[in-house]
């Protein structure tokens, strides 16, 4: 017999970013919005973000898409040019 999943026994992928997560697109519908939305001049190019993105997928401080160094949404953070990881990864 094959388990059914359900809330109580799914598991959350904790070195996923939010883009990543399943049933999280209407969640952070406007996460994404936000960013897209950002003055050209405070945005990180695409390359950049991408680079940040990848260095917080490995970190060991990803959890759920939020940085437990700092509480943040790391794909929010990357997205702006002049913020930093506050451990100094990027």
């Amino acid at each position: 017999m094959e388990a059914k999943e359900t809330a109580v026994n799914k598991r959350a992928c904790k070195r996923c970013l939010t883009r990543e997560m399943a049933g999280s697109e209407a969640y952070f519908e406007n996460l994404y919005a936000y960013i897209a939305g950002l003055d050209d001049g405070i945005k990180a190019d695409g390359t950049l973000y991408e680079k940040r993105l990848g260095v917080c997928r490995e970190c060991d401080l990803l959890f759920q898409g939020m940085c437990r160094a700092c509480g943040c949404y790391v794909e929010l953070r990357a997205a702006v040019a002049r913020n930093e990881c506050p451990y100094k990864k990027w």
